[in-house]
């Protein structure tokens, strides 16, 4: 059984702290950071935080705990098989 359906029966918290501070746990993977822009692969999906100046202050994948700093204007959660379907391309949709 993959790793991550075993993963799936624990809970994700989020706390956002006046737009400036997000707490959060169930984190399995970063995908990529700047600035600007943080994706995470988390038990409940893909989550991206959009922002200014956003700056990760605290990172333990083996518990799945997160701290991010700075200034968060979004949210959004994505399915784990659209974002792997959204970097194919024309061609590799159409052969899948």
């Amino acid at each position: 059984m993959d790793e991550r359906r075993v993963v799936k029966g624990k809970s994700q918290n989020i706390i956002l702290e006046n737009r400036e501070k997000i707490s959060m746990s169930g984190v399995e993977h970063v995908h990529s950071f700047n600035e600007d822009s943080i994706v995470l692969e988390t038990i409940q999906g893909l989550l991206t935080i959009k922002g200014n100046g956003l700056d990760v202050s605290k990172l333990n994948l083996e518990d799945g705990n997160v701290i991010v700093q700075g200034t968060i204007d979004s949210m959004t959660y994505t399915d784990r098989d659209a974002m792997s379907s959204k970097g194919m391309g024309f061609l590799g949709k159409m052969f899948k």
